[in-house]
Order: structure tokens, then C-alpha cells, then sequence
């Protein structure tokens, strides 16, 4: 009865049981069906990482699910459901908790993370204008970044979240400018005062909460994901705070196109522990009576071809990280990599880079970067 029901729900996505087709799934162990019918994307992540069911195309079989609104179709049991009760009564990216994401998931390794990243180690959504090339499109997408903040030799710029340093060197080398990136992962601290050693940057351990000083312009880039709804208002007023009267401020975020508890259940556990995507209204309402928002661009539809590219990329290392990595891990990444990769080609999450002044432009603002 259980895998009649869940055989002909995937029938109404054009899925089949060990069909033929690149998004038709093999499955290996009966107990998958009512794993995934009792835990949702939970078990059906985690089931992938046991290697009870394999995909040619993961990316396509999560689009069509997705696209078809099936995962809505089953209601999950009582474990599924309480995977969200903590995130109704607690903080759960409060200071005290904040420093999980980087133990658990950015301090893993560079080895892992510099292996499927471009030059300027962008772990971020490409920019693939008349491109097909990755390292051309993360360039282009620190290009778009210095345009919209309409960069100078004599600023300083506030990165906040700032990864491997890849932004930071990219900005003091293009545009002249000075930078300070705050980091709360040891690994990237390290590696991003080494990368950009005798450019004109520095960098701070510290919470986005504990930020001091005034800058001519502030940049995130897929750091306000951590954040959670809880914090936003927080956020924002640190932001205006560090941010001089006639500066810029642009936000580059994943988010969701529903105001909700927006994570999943599978990333929050094994990949991005209290993540959780925005909205844009939970954005704009953060924002509302600090800021003016100048400009919301769309980058979503580029975020599909960068996740294949790295999965790809990381597929190629793979011979040098399997020493250090078991091949459940190495499920467990291209499941990460692939099924956001179908995420986004639904449409289910978006990726923005929304930029805000404090007291208005008054000149037009630019759209020369579209």
C-alpha cells in the first residue's frame, strides 16, 4: 500500500521507480518509501546518504517534485513536524548560537571548499551574463557588486560575512578602496588574511552584533541566511549604525517566497544548522524606517548553473578529498549541491541583491549592470 501510494504520486510528476529516464529514481531498499513519506525531504536526504535510492540527475528530480508541489501533497509524521517546534520557541541564531554554522559547516576544510570554488573562492551565486564560464561569471558578479556600490580609491568598505576573502581582495584590487570583512570561522579568517596579505584590508572575528566604526559603504553576501527572522531588526540597525549618512548598503541573500519558518529540515541539519531564508517582506519590513531601497535585482535563475558547476568541480577533486572524506560525505555534498541546484530551477527560492542608502539617491540609479 505504501509504495503504491508513493509510486503514484511521483507518476503525476512524470517520475518513475527504476525507470529509464535521467530523473527516474533506483531504488535499492523498500524501506525508502515510508521514510520518505513519514520524514519528507529529512528522509529523503538522509535515505540518499545510505545509498537506499541513486539518480542519474538529482537536480531534475528534486525540479520536478518542487515544480509540481508534491513535497505539499504528503503531510510527514510526528518527527518531521518537530523538527520546526525549536525554531517557533527559541532564537536558535542568537550570540551564543551564532558560532555553530562555522564550526559545523564553513570551518570543514578550504581544501574541500577551494576545490570546487573559482579564483576569487565566491561561495555565492554566479552572475553567467554571455558566459558559460564560472570563474567569468563570479567575477562579474564582484563587477555588479562594485558597480552598485559605486566604489572609490579614498572609501572603505564594510564587508560583513566575508568568507574566504575573495570580495575583500577583489574590491582593494579593482577599485582602490580599503576594506574590513568581519568572520566568526577560524578557517576563513586564516586563509583570507593570508589571500589578501599587502592589499589595504583587514579582517575581525566578530559577530555581526558586535560591529564598531562608521564606513562609506557596507556589502553582505550570503551571510544574512544565518541571521533569522528574530534578528533582522537587529541587524538593520547595526548596519545604519556602521553606515555613513550618504553611504550604500547591499544586501546579496537567498530567500524564500513565503514568510514562514523557511528552512529545511535535511540542509539545517547536515549543512547549515539555524539557517533560515528571508523574504523579501520580512527584508523590507526590517528595513522600513532606517533605510530606502533603492534597488531589488533578481539573480535566482544564475544560481542553477552555479551549483552544477560546482558539483562538477567537486566530483573532478574527489580523487584527492577521499582520503579525508567518506563516501557517505561525499553523498551527502552532491546531494546538497544538486538538489538546490532543482530548487532553484522551480523557482522555490530566489536570490536578491537589494540595495539601500539611508537618506535616498537623488541621483537615477544605474541599471547598466542588468
Amino acid at each position: 500500500m505504501v509504495i503504491q501510494r508513493f509510486k503514484e504520486l511521483l507518476k503525476q510528476t512524470g517520475i518513475q521507480v527504476n525507470g529509464t529516464h535521467p530523473w527516474d529514481i533506483q531504488v535499492h531498499d523498500d524501506r525508502f518509501y515510508s521514510r520518505v513519506l513519514e520524514e519528507k525531504n529529512l528522509g529523503l536526504g538522509e535515505s540518499y546518504m545510505d545509498g537506499w535510492w541513486d539518480c542519474e540527475r538529482i537536480d531534475e528530480f528534486i525540479y520536478r517534485i518542487l515544480k509540481n508541489s508534491l513535497a505539499e501533497r504528503i503531510q510527514g509524521g510526528l518527527k518531521y513536524l518537530l523538527c520546526f517546534l525549536p525554531a517557533r520557541l527559541l532564537n536558535r541564531q542568537s550570540l551564543n548560537r551564532s558560532h555553530l554554522v562555522a564550526e559545523r559547516h564553513y570551518d570543514l576544510g578550504n581544501d574541500l571548499f577551494l576545490s570546487f570554488l573559482d579564483p576569487y573562492h565566491q561561495y555565492s551565486c554566479a552572475f553567467f551574463r554571455n558566459t558559460d564560464e564560472l570563474d567569468h561569471a563570479q567575477q562579474q558578479k564582484l563587477m555588479l557588486i562594485g558597480e552598485k556600490l559605486e566604489l572609490k580609491p579614498t572609501e572603505h568598505l564594510l564587508d560583513i560575512g566575508s568568507g574566504w576573502g575573495g570580495l575583500a581582495r577583489f574590491m582593494a584590487e579593482r577599485y582602490g578602496c580599503s576594506v574590513t570583512g568581519i568572520n566568526i570561522s577560524k578557517e576563513q579568517l586564516a586563509y583570507s588574511r593570508e589571500f589578501c596579505k599587502g592589499l589595504p584590508v583587514v579582517f575581525q572575528e566578530c559577530d555581526y552584533r558586535e560591529i564598531r566604526g562608521c564606513y562609506d559603504k557596507v556589502v553582505s553576501v550570503g551571510m544574512f541566511e544565518h541571521v533569522g527572522h528574530k534578528n533582522y531588526s537587529t541587524y538593520m540597525k547595526v548596519v545604519f549604525n556602521s553606515l555613513k549618512d550618504d553611504g550604500l548598503f547591499l544586501l546579496h541573500t537567498i530567500g524564500s517566497n513565503r514568510s514562514a519558518e523557511n528552512f529545511d529540515p535535511w540542509l539545517e541539519r547536515y549543512i547549515f544548522p539555524n539557517s533560515e531564508l528571508p523574504s523579501l517582506k520580512r527584508i523590507c519590513g526590517a528595513a522600513e524606517g532606517l533605510f530606502v531601497i533603492e534597488d531589488v535585482h533578481n539573480l535566482g535563475t544564475h544560481y542553477d548553473k552555479t551549483l552544477l558547476a560546482w558539483n562538477e568541480r567537486f566530483q573532478a577533486a574527489w580523487p584527492r578529498l577521499a582520503s579525508k572524506y567518506d563516501l557517505r560525505f561525499k553523498r551527502m555534498w552532491e546531494y546538497y549541491l544538486l538538489s538546490c541546484a532543482g530548487a532553484f530551477r522551480a523557482r522555490e527560492v530566489q536570490v536578491w541583491q537589494i540595495l539601500m542608502s539611508k537618506e535616498g539617491v537623488a541621483r537615477p540609479y544605474p541599471r547598466c549592470c542588468r
